[in-house]
């Protein structure tokens, strides 16, 4: 595939995606408001601008650390952080307020983002993880406007894919970008192996380490009022089927797990409906959102958000979700900077190495299946030592980690 037909078939699908927007928007209105922006139709920016782009609230979460220290470094600049999700434009606001611009991310269509380029006109573009947008790529480099792909990630399942499908179109495009800064050793073999030039691939390290993730103390102990002296097995970030899985081993284990169960679903949109199905199995069953006590309740369903962290905090044990599924696995870090002992299961391709050390550092266990994974955590909540060992563990990995973030801005600077 090449840009041409890319871009042709971009526009032919335009306007299922937009369709696709407003259909979501029934469910979830912030969908279906400022599609424009997503068009290209923005406000002109007059001031020097660092564009950073994010995903969803993952990414900008992990990206919080290089956008404070782009503020500090760049006072006499603007950042500008586009997302792609509600949920992660509102977590820019909520954090932000105004101390940094935002808009949606543009549609990857040369008309659109021509145009959002000429109302921003950044000094530079700075991408996450995957995000190898090839008409946007292509128009920055075509305007002289370095482009960073920071924190770079690419795992063998997604080579494979670029390979089969774009590999002439992938490899155009990594090489309009002015640096590729990969987390780790793997992924720099795997973009050079995709047709990244050698020098532009550089090691940078992976900026989640340098997140120093902490709690919000005042929602913590509102959490721990709600849970009192229970203890608490916390399951992240979990995506639709990996619920039923673990109710249905739960049902199977529960005699022999004395600890409430916190249920975090990925998507705020999924809310109602994974209440209804812990209920549909006769577990009693409250929500965050009620503040009522969980003296005698099952599961505590995590209908809030922003309060992971707080979730984290007052855990023993923690179940990081998206990986009982094809999802590909959920940040293992945020427990392991609280000492948390951690669990995954087998697809966590999205943090390979990660949670490849983690493992060869004893600083977490994975699982094969839901049922392995009560096994493991009723061993768990019976053995403080092993429990603690992990946590530990995982805490000295992750601080042993860390650097990423200066390593970037001292590139973002060559280019500034």
């Amino acid at each position: 595939m090449n840009r041409t037909l890319y871009s042709l078939l971009g526009y032919l699908l335009l306007p299922v995606m937009v369709f696709r927007l407003v259909i979501k928007g029934i469910k979830t209105p912030p969908y279906r408001q400022r599609i424009s922006e997503r068009l290209g139709f923005i406000s002109k920016i007059p001031v020097p601008i660092i564009w950073v782009h994010c995903v969803s609230v993952g990414e900008f979460r992990a990206a919080i650390v290089l956008i404070d220290a782009l503020i500090i470094n760049h006072p006499d600049h603007r950042v500008l952080v586009t997302t792609t999700t509600p949920t992660g434009s509102q977590a820019v606001k909520d954090h932000y307020q105004n101390e940094v611009l935002h808009f949606y991310f543009p549609f990857d269509l040369p008309l659109i983002v021509k145009r959002y380029i000429k109302q921003i006109n950044p000094k530079i573009c700075i991408l996450l993880e995957t995000e190898i947008w090839p008409n946007l790529v292509h128009t920055l480099h075509k305007n002289n406007i370095p482009t960073l792909l920071v924190n770079a990630r690419l795992s063998q399942r997604s080579l494979k894919k670029y390979q089969k499908f774009a590999a002439k179109l992938a490899k155009q495009t990594l090489n309009k970008f002015s640096v590729i800064a990969t987390q780790n050793q793997n992924s720099a073999n795997r973009f050079i192996e995709l047709g990244a030039e050698n020098n532009k691939v550089i090691i940078a390290g992976n900026i989640k380490f340098d997140q120093n993730p902490n709690a919000d103390k005042t929602i913590s102990n509102k959490l721990k009022s709600i849970v009192g002296q229970r203890k608490v097995v916390v399951f992240a970030s979990t995506h639709q089927g990996e619920e039923e899985k673990i109710i249905n081993a739960y049902l199977q284990h529960k005699d022999i797990i004395d600890a409430l169960l916190i249920l975090i679903p990925r998507h705020p949109e999924r809310f109602n409906e994974v209440h209804k199905l812990i209920q549909k199995n006769d577990i009693s069953t409250i929500k965050r959102s009620t503040n009522k006590s969980c003296k005698d309740t099952q599961i505590l369903l995590g209908d809030s958000m922003g309060e992971m962290m707080s979730y984290f905090d007052i855990s023993d044990i923690v179940f990081m979700g998206g990986s009982l599924n094809n999802t590909g696995g959920h940040n293992m870090l945020e427990p392991a900077a609280l000492a948390k002992p951690t669990l995954f299961g087998p697809n966590v391709f999205n943090f390979a190495e990660i949670s490849s050390d983690l493992l060869d550092q004893q600083a977490a266990i994975q699982v094969q299946n839901a049922d392995e994974l009560f096994e493991q955590i009723a061993i768990l909540l019976n053995d403080d030592i092993k429990s603690k060992t992990l946590g530990e563990n995982a805490q000295r990995y992750f601080l042993s980690k860390q650097g990423a973030v200066d390593n970037l801005i001292q590139q973002v600077k060559l280019f500034l």
